[in-house]
């Protein structure tokens, strides 16, 4: 059952790029972006009310919010591809790795030698196929939309 939950972990993982670190960028991002527009009101009324003195400090204020709102949401988009690109790889090596899996094997030894080796063989041997076919086949289907070219923009990324 951990084995399912993990791997529907990566899929969501792949597909959307959620992770702790996006979570917790994406809080310091909102709260830090409330925080400036809070110093920017404080600004204007500072401003319209003395013109000088206490604007200064409000505004160095509001431009240290500002960059640190800037710096959470590219830490937080970094994470999102980072996550994305951890998860595309760990399913690929699934992908690769799901034959050698020991259950499947005992599974494949023990119907051998119940049905007979003679018998089993030509079995399995349709098995392998109709699952080949049916791995192409659903990696054949797109989602519909632009993802095509999402996906070209990003193995074009990739290879610079």
């Amino acid at each position: 059952m951990g084995n399912l939950r993990k791997y529907l972990e990566l899929q969501t993982q792949a597909k959307t790029g959620l992770s702790s670190g996006l979570f917790v960028c994406g809080l310091v991002a909102v709260v830090f972006g409330i925080l400036t527009a809070a110093f920017i009101l404080l600004i204007a009324f500072i401003w319209l009310a003395e013109r000088y003195g206490a604007l200064l400090a409000a505004a160095i204020l509001a431009g240290l919010f500002l960059v640190v709102t800037i710096v959470a949401i590219v830490c937080s988009l970094q994470s999102r591809r980072r996550t994305t690109e951890r998860a595309e790889v760990a399913l690929a090596a699934r992908k690769q790795t799901v034959w050698l899996d020991p259950k499947l094997v005992a599974g494949a030894v023990q119907a051998g030698r119940a049905v007979g080796w003679r018998n089993f063989v030509p079995l399995l041997a349709l098995g392998v196929l109709a699952a080949t076919v049916g791995m192409e086949w659903a990696g054949r289907s797109k989602p519909a939309g632009g993802s095509d070219e999402q996906n070209g923009r990003r193995q074009f990324a990739r290879a610079a």
